[in-house]
């Protein structure tokens, strides 16, 4: 089920395990035109298009995109009472891991009279994005939403796609879990018209233009956010998910095939790869992954993404080949079942999150962990970060020179100003002295 890379007796350079490692055949750049034309129509006709985009791809008419109170206020009361104690302790699971995200602001004293201050500021508004679509994404809707709320956010939207099951409004459980949340604008919109809403706004609805917009999405929101960036920021362009199991021989096979499997529940271009220095647990794992893959309910989204070329088991000669080729995939969930974990945690670089040790599974982190999951996928954790309080955080320095202080570095701003050839930045400073 699982195809083998096999790169024992070898060890390979950085760039050549990028061209290694195993992706899903997804391309943003192919969505670019479509979503620009999704955009573009929303901005020109508002409501009216975001409805018709409703029909066309969601097969469901909400009448309204924006959800009415009394809507949201239903929802939340019906929660189910074991789903809403699962939401508030996630909820304060997630709030306590978030708080430590936000950076304590710094005061630092260069002279007498001399001070640059450190501080982080929130973005006033955000709209953040829950899909549809194969599932419901309640976790997801607790994963945007604090991290804002702890950071500061004052204004804060939410969107997700209406379903033709609930006759055009937004999944119940959604609607309820915002509400719970103190959410009260929250639209009946999805994909790249939904982005695009966000970025321009939508004014015959009463939508204003947010500063950043944030949630995983299909392959579309992903090229809207790329089309957006500019106009407001975005936290990534998030794609299939994906994981990375390091192993040995002392892990437990089926630990690891029901996390592989567990990933690969979410979609088709699911990747799921392990890693391992040991054939024994290679094939132990195999064997568990096709019987779990076999008996779970959704056995032909699971088998889709096992089989695709964006999964693998790799085999190494050792754990420093394995991490270096974690390091090399970039995994939005990269799990450490090793028996020394601590050692190939150190050798760790690129990973959106890290899961240590047999009993940290990535469920765990989906729902009750109070770390977040929404994560850089595709790679991108090479150079992204998940989603967190600092997200919402603009660091800004604040700078307090009194009179003394600035005659002190006078001479260095205008020797430095006339070496650049802007002498009218010196004189700025001169004039203030009339020497």
């Amino acid at each position: 089920m699982l195809r083998t890379i096999d790169l024992r007796g070898s060890r390979p350079s950085e760039s050549e395990l990028l061209a290694l490692v195993p992706r899903a055949a997804t391309d943003v750049a192919a969505a670019l035109e479509p979503a620009r034309a999704l955009i573009d129509d929303v901005r020109a006709r508002g409501e009216a298009a975001l409805l018709e985009q409703a029909e066309r791809f969601d097969r469901a008419n909400p009448g309204a995109v924006r959800v009415a109170a009394s809507e949201l206020a239903e929802a939340r009361d019906a929660l189910r009472p074991d789903v809403r104690r699962a939401i508030e302790s996630t909820v304060a699971r997630v709030r306590a891991a978030s708080a430590a995200q936000v950076p304590a602001s710094e005061r630092t004293v260069l002279a007498t009279g001399a001070v640059v201050e450190q501080r982080w500021q929130p973005v006033g508004r955000v709209g953040l994005y829950v899909p549809g679509g194969k599932a419901v994404y309640p976790s997801s809707v607790v994963m945007n939403v604090v991290p804002a709320q702890v950071a500061g956010v004052r204004s804060i939207a939410l969107a997700s796609p209406p379903q033709a099951a609930y006759g055009g409004r937004i999944h119940p459980t959604i609607a309820g879990v915002a509400a719970l949340l103190g959410i009260d604008e929250v639209y009946a919109m999805g994909g790249a018209g939904a982005i695009g809403a966000f970025a321009y706004g939508v004014p015959d609805i009463g939508l204003e233009p947010v500063q950043r917009v944030t949630g995983p999405g299909n392959v579309f929101v992903a090229a809207a956010k790329r089309l957006v960036q500019g106009v407001t920021g975005i936290d990534a362009e998030a794609g299939p998910t994906d994981i990375v199991v390091i192993a040995d021989d002392a892990a437990d096979a089926d630990f690891v095939a029901s996390d592989l499997v567990s990933q690969a529940e979410h979609d088709e271009l699911a990747a799921a790869v392990l890693v391992t220095d040991s054939i024994d647990l290679a094939e132990r794992v195999l064997e568990r992954v096709t019987i779990r893959s076999t008996e779970t309910r959704h056995s032909a989204r699971v088998r889709a993404a096992l089989e695709g070329p964006q999964s693998a088991v790799v085999l190494v000669d050792d754990l420093d080949v394995a991490t270096d080729f974690a390091n090399a995939f970039g995994a939005e969930h990269l799990e450490i079942q090793v028996r020394d974990p601590e050692a190939a945690l150190a050798r760790i670089e690129n990973a959106g999150a890290i899961f240590v040790g047999p009993y940290s599974p990535v469920s765990l982190g989906d729902y009750a962990a109070g770390s977040n999951h929404v994560l850089p996928t595709g790679g991108m954790a090479r150079h992204a970060a998940g989603l967190s309080a600092a997200t919402f955080l603009r660091p800004q320095q604040v700078v307090r020179y009194d009179e003394a202080a600035l005659h002190e570095v006078a001479p260095i701003i205008a020797t430095l100003s006339a070496e650049e050839d802007l002498p009218a930045h010196g004189e700025a400073v001169i004039a203030r002295f009339g020497d």
